[in-house]
């Protein structure tokens, strides 16, 4: 493909491939800054490569064995993301601590718009927003990272066994293999249902405008008629989650009082609904960022509530304002 000569024309060839590509790192790593940086490592791997490349694989297969290796490489240094959930036992209201982990402790959220084909086809977005909500992306963490890439190849992308064995440099015999054994750990994580953000579901609209107008109301007791009764908070980098509305009510109406006047803004995150949460100022003027609240919703309530507090990383990264006049 010696016909990309110039560097703008390769850029621009590679340019086409970053949302995609930018997908797989995410859920290869669990982390959407890491999976930004691993992306711009792979262009740069391949413009000082390009010319040992002679064309023999599509140019996206190319970008895609770079990508891997790159993933790899972090993964073998011992990156692993995770959930308040599978870190900690379950916390009580009553007795909640707050005991702050680093930010590389964490699954980190994702804006829809980075990560998340541009498509017209129902059944393949719906497979996107499926592979990269919070519970599949947990599970996927407890994988070996050979196995993550296979899996994620084989089913989320839908690449043949013979591609992923060419990507890997290995036997279609051991993709398979891999696959199995990818297959039974996923299954035995238990991973919980939860819908996709659907602007048109009318039972959704309906949910998260009552969930919305409780919350800016501040209106608890109206808000936890819509949680399930398994219900869960988490607020990493926190390492403490509550379970059950009324352990979820207790806590908004104590530790979690700081939230009353609250304002919210609508959003998506990991192909789920979402909002950015801004709590009143102190000085009494406008409102300032305090969470970017991912809901988990299934058969008509909500199953999760994840408050990710971190707002400098994740207001910006997903296009919410500063502060609220």
């Amino acid at each position: 493909m010696s016909d990309l000569a110039t560097r703008p024309e390769l850029d621009a060839a590679m340019e086409q491939y970053r949302r995609e590509l930018t997908g797989y790192c995410y859920r290869m790593l669990g982390s959407s800054f890491d999976a930004e940086d691993a992306v711009q490592d792979t262009f740069v791997r391949a413009w000082r490569s390009y010319d040992r490349f002679e064309g023999r694989s599509s140019l996206r297969s190319w970008l895609y064995r770079i990508a891997t290796n790159v993933c790899l490489d972090q993964l073998n240094a011992g990156n692993r993301r995770a959930r308040p959930m599978d870190l900690t036992d379950q916390g009580h209201q009553a007795t909640a601590v707050l005991n702050s982990r680093p930010e590389v402790t964490w699954l980190e959220p994702v804006p829809d718009g980075r990560v998340l084909p541009q498509t017209a086809d129902p059944a393949e977005m719906a497979l996107a927003k499926e592979s990269v909500r919070l519970a599949f992306m947990a599970a996927l963490q407890h994988l070996p990272a050979r196995q993550r890439a296979v899996l994620i190849l084989r089913e989320v992308l839908a690449w043949k066994a013979d591609e992923v064995a060419e990507l890997l440099e290995t036997s279609v015999a051991s993709v398979n293999s891999a696959l199995q054994r990818a297959r039974a750990t996923m299954s035995a994580q238990r991973i919980k249902e939860s819908e996709s953000a659907d602007p048109l579901d009318e039972e959704q609209r309906d949910l998260l405008a009552r969930y919305l107008s409780a919350f800016e109301s501040y209106d608890i007791a109206k808000l936890t008629t819509l949680l399930h009764e398994d219900a869960v908070l988490s607020m990493p980098p926190y390492d403490l989650w509550i379970q059950g509305p009324a352990e979820i009510a207790a806590w908004h109406l104590e530790q979690g009082i700081g939230c009353k006047g609250s304002r919210l803004l609508p959003t998506t995150a990991n192909g789920m609904p979402a909002f950015g949460q801004y709590r009143p100022s102190a000085s009494g003027s406008g409102h300032e960022p305090w969470a970017l609240q991912v809901l988990e919703v299934s058969a008509g309530r909500i199953t999760g509530l994840n408050a990710f507090l971190d707002t400098a990383r994740w207001f910006p990264l997903f296009g919410l304002p500063e502060r609220l006049p």
